[in-house]
């Protein structure tokens, strides 16, 4: 009686470990998709989209001197809160962060200022003004390391500049 008794145990134990079976749904058969017989339109009665007309090319926003003039403050103000290497870490970043998108925060947090080359801003910015975007410009900004380039963002018409990158000098 003891053979067939350890011989049970023995079975229950083997499948008891063995892997379960494969219960997942075999991905459904490759359909092919039926082809359009005529042109898609998503406009009414399949005419053209906006006929005639042309989307705003900075989508509401404007270039306008005012709008010109903050962006070279706000450059200018970065950059020279940036040419600080003898300033302690964190009053760098404090000072610097208020003119940072958010993101731009987050990325020169970790940057020790003593391991930037500029110390001040030795001239005014200068925009390259994209007459198609009024959310974005980009600035050069002189050094006495030589001249950055400092990307500003905003989010409206209204909405403040914020830098989103400053890239040193190429050479």
């Amino acid at each position: 009686m003891k053979k067939p008794l350890t011989l049970l145990a023995a079975t229950l134990l083997c499948v008891s470990c063995a892997p379960a079976a494969n219960t997942t749904p075999a991905p459904p058969a490759a359909s092919s998709q039926p082809t359009a017989s005529t042109p898609v339109s998503l406009s009414a009665n399949s005419g053209p989209q906006a006929p005639g007309g042309t989307i705003p090319a900075t989508i509401g926003i404007t270039w306008d001197q005012a709008s010109k003039d903050q962006a070279v403050d706000v450059a200018e103000n970065a950059m020279t809160d940036f040419a600080r290497p003898t300033v302690e870490e964190k009053q760098w970043a404090n000072d610097l962060s208020r003119w940072l998108t958010p993101q731009a925060t987050a990325d020169y947090s970790a940057v020790d200022p003593a391991n930037i080359p500029a110390s001040r801003v030795t001239g005014p910015a200068t925009l390259s003004v994209d007459e198609a975007n009024g959310f974005g410009v980009m600035a050069a900004v002189p050094t006495n390391a030589g001249t950055y380039t400092v990307q500003l963002l905003r989010t409206g018409k209204d909405a403040p500049w914020k830098v989103n990158r400053l890239t040193p000098p190429s050479s």
